[in-house]
């Protein structure tokens, strides 16, 4: 007992004199000229500290996003990021290479290879061995577009569809890898692209967040690489534009539901008052997170009604149902996540994000990678399909695809029926479709191989500022000061990809 009364001593003693050592409440609290002028400069230090970079330097109103923004006129009012997590084979799906069939078992050259790295996975192989795909491919629509047998679906919609088969990566791995797409960097910590525009942009909807988040497991690989919440964070920026995950299982979204006993009516009145307390918390303080704080309960209140109505899907018609496939009435399932994503941009949700788990096919992959597809191929067309028809895609943006590639080579043994694809960053097919896309069209070749990019290289910065650009906004220009450094998305690099956008 003696031993706890010292040590909560000890500690109230330290957390005292660290918040007199506090610059805030010791310039607050001092009555002196010079304390008031150095209280005035290191907040307005703060403030700029917590603005864009857009000319006037002004904190973003909660939902309103910052003056300045959109920078143009915008060809999109929200995207839908349909992420596959765990990297999908590019020459199994969109990317053909039936010349490999004849080089099968072959070592991989080194001429192809150039002594770019591997993985820890495949480094200590003896061979490299030439795996062709051993399904069959053919060309759909006008444009012709070169698609799997394992998307029926997406080869009927093929003239919506825009696919860049030149993209590359910085990161061999996977965490790295996703990171990196989301926030622009390997390193954790920064702010999420669907962070960025809500910050940038605000919100359409006052009943929900302007950026919302979605999971599913695939049937391929269930016990795929795991995903981090921290990949849908906002990093330093203000913690109301993080994403809000939906949850598979149970409540969507926890807490939402009154505690028993409480009525609608007395959680206002509580909100009310802790509003209250916040404010002056804030007047003395000045800490940004109490106002995020403020306009967090204030949407959790609004969102006890807006998500149950957003998740009730009784009312779809039975058409609208069957075509998103069998599981779309499982809560959690991609199909089910895909008609969410729709009702989510009837609402005018800003960012909508998927992330489909179970394609990392080190093994066994013709087999797993069948799974994949079963889960994805239908629900993806009929997502596309159903916004074309109720007017939505023409200012939604669809984008599909991984954080890399796949090897040609096979990882482990390779039989005329198995083969497993190691990482590779090196290039790896994406498509686009909707707001401001050229629908049935191909942009960027690979070698034979599948291994180098020949022509119109795309990088994930590329990619990010395309992004931003269809939704209005300058990637160069929506930046945050912080820690003496302006940051952005892009980082210092990134170009808008002008060839898949229509005039």
């Amino acid at each position: 007992m003696k031993v706890g009364k010292l040590f909560h001593r000890t500690m109230n003693a330290a957390f005292h004199y660290q918040d007199h050592l506090n610059r805030r409440i010791f310039l607050g609290r001092s009555a002196t000229a010079l304390g008031g002028a150095a209280l005035a400069s290191l907040l307005a230090q703060d403030g700029r500290a917590a603005s864009a970079s857009t000319g006037g330097g002004t904190v973003a109103p909660a939902g309103g996003g910052l003056p300045g923004f959109p920078n143009y006129a915008a060809k999109a009012k929200r995207v839908i990021y349909l992420f596959q997590s765990g990297a999908p084979s590019q020459m199994d799906l969109f990317d053909p290479k039936p010349q490999m069939e004849k080089r099968r078992s072959e070592n991989l050259p080194e001429s192809i290879r150039q002594g770019q790295r591997l993985t820890t996975m495949t480094s200590g192989q003896k061979s490299f061995p030439v795996a062709p795909s051993i399904f069959n491919f053919a060309q759909h629509g006008q444009s012709g577009a070169w698609i799997s047998e394992l998307m029926p679906h997406l080869s009927g919609i093929a003239d919506d569809l825009c696919f860049i088969k030149s993209m590359h990566t910085e990161a061999i791995n996977h965490d790295p890898a996703i990171t990196f797409c989301q926030t622009g960097s390997q390193l954790a910590g920064r702010p999420s692209i669907g962070s960025w525009l809500s910050y940038g942009l605000g919100s359409n909807n006052q009943d929900l967040p302007a950026y919302v988040v979605l999971t599913s497991f695939g049937t391929g690989r269930r016990d795929d690489q795991p995903l981090y919440d921290r990949l849908w964070g906002s990093g330093f920026l203000p913690t109301q534009h993080q994403g809000v995950k939906f949850r598979n299982k149970g409540d969507a979204v926890l807490y939402l539901s009154n505690p028993s006993g409480v009525g609608r009516t007395l959680r206002r009145q509580q909100l009310d008052e802790l509003a209250e307390l916040n404010r002056q918390d804030y007047a003395q303080f000045g800490d940004p997170e109490t106002q995020t704080r403020i306009s967090q309960y204030e949407m959790a209140f609004r969102m006890q009604t807006s998500v149950p109505d957003l998740l009730d899907v009784s009312k779809e018609p039975k058409h609208v149902l069957e075509a998103y496939g069998p599981d779309v009435t499982t809560p959690g399932t991609y199909a089910a996540n895909c008609l969410l994503a729709r009702r989510l941009a009837e609402r005018d949700v800003r960012c909508v994000q998927l992330f489909h788990m179970g394609w990392d096919h080190h093994g066994g992959l013709p087999k797993a990678i069948k799974g994949q597809c079963s889960d994805t191929d239908q629900p993806t067309a009929a997502l596309i399909k159903d916004l074309k028809a109720r007017g939505l895609l023409e200012d939604t943006l669809i984008v599909w695809g991984g954080e890399f590639g796949r090897t040609i080579y096979s990882q482990g043994a390779l039989t005329e029926t198995n083969y497993g694809r190691d990482h590779h960053p090196r290039c790896f097919t994406i498509f686009m479709a909707g707001a401001g896309i050229k629908g049935g069209m191909s942009l960027g070749a690979t070698d034979d191989y599948s291994y180098n990019i020949i022509s119109d290289p795309v990088h994930v910065h590329d990619l990010n500022a395309t992004i931003m650009h269809l939704l209005g906004v300058d990637h160069t220009r929506l930046t945050f000061r912080f820690q003496g450094r302006d940051f952005r998305l892009t980082d210092v690099h990134g170009n808008v990809v002008k060839q898949v956008l229509r005039a």
